[in-house]
């Protein structure tokens, strides 16, 4: 399922991860966070928010392709800068452009409020609060969220003030002068940011809160892109999932950084054994004869699990 928007920034061929997320397009990485964290917990499959399959299947569609690419976007310190110099840009243009965009009742309101940043972040909330309650006005709320964006990028480059949320870096401290006393010993190696992460990460996995397990790992690659444990630990979790290409794709990153990761080698094993055995299945199935009776064909039925029935996928 593919989700399509044709108002606000979205017309600019620019993906609003602000409006996905529902969140100000000023908005601090630690605002970004709480609030994905919120909606992460409101569409995961074992939240209960969902009544029906297909609205569980709506809510998983939802998180997997807009959701968390829109916090893997926002929350990497390089790709998020780039991404609001664009936003900026998309802004200018569309100040210089104002005729070619139709918006709805609370952008026109915006547009000509005599308070923009008030009615803005009243506007943006009201919206956000609902955004992803109701998971069929999920669109045309993300929707209404970026024609907000625009008109706010507009008003605010009209009189440049544009603020993008990103903090500047203070200036350095000089280091104080030299003393002539012996340096003492230094402090014992404290723990890694990233390794109170994976820390944090295992012990959700034991749980099988893989959600909160995911978001962990993903904070801990944020703070160290490179750590082999954490991309192992990642595959697994997606394996456990039944996400094979996820699973691969950091199992494989694991074993480029570090070749003999035990973890990763042992992840990449158990894909090829559910890969083969899935093979087989496969062969046997286009192999037998079409007029096989049905009490014939049940060992096939209780083989299921697919790719991952080798590792105990859950019972129909």
């Amino acid at each position: 399922m593919s989700f399509q928007f044709d108002r606000g920034l979205f017309l600019l061929d620019f993906i609003d991860h602000h409006a996905i997320l529902g969140v100000p397009v000023d908005a601090e990485i630690k605002d970004i966070r709480k609030r994905y964290l919120k909606v992460a917990r409101l569409l995961h499959p074992d939240s209960g928010a969902s009544d029906t399959e297909a609205a569980r299947q709506r809510a998983s569609n939802l998180l997997s392709k807009l959701v968390n690419p829109a916090w893997e976007k926002l929350s990497q310190e390089r790709d998020r800068s780039e991404y609001m110099i664009v936003l900026k840009l998309k802004g200018q243009h569309a100040l210089r452009q104002p005729s070619n965009f139709e918006f709805g009742n609370l952008a026109k309101q915006l547009s000509t409020s005599t308070n923009p940043d008030h009615f803005y972040t009243t506007a943006l909330k009201d919206l956000a609060d609902r955004q992803y309650e109701q998971l069929d006005q999920t669109l045309e709320l993300t929707a209404q969220l970026s024609e907000l964006n625009l008109v706010y990028l507009m008003r605010k480059e009209a009189k440049g003030e544009l603020n993008t949320g990103e903090k500047k870096n203070p200036r350095p401290t000089p280091p104080p002068p030299r003393s002539q006393d012996p340096v003492p010993s230094p402090p014992p190696p404290r723990e890694s940011q990233a390794d109170q992460y994976y820390r944090r990460a295992e012990s959700y996995v034991a749980k099988n809160n893989f959600a909160q397990a995911t978001l962990e790992l993903r904070d801990a690659l944020q703070a160290d892109p490179n750590n082999s444990r954490c991309h192992s630990l990642m595959g697994m979790i997606y394996l456990k999932q039944n996400q094979a290409t996820m699973a691969r794709i950091h199992f494989n990153k694991a074993l480029q950084l570090n070749p003999h990761d035990t973890m990763a080698h042992e992840g990449r094993q158990r894909l090829e054994q559910a890969q083969k055995l899935s093979n087989k299945v496969t062969d046997s199935v286009a192999k037998s004869p079409q007029t096989k009776s049905t009490s014939e064909k049940k060992p096939d039925d209780k083989a299921g699990g697919g790719l991952f029935g080798l590792f105990g996928g859950k019972k129909k």
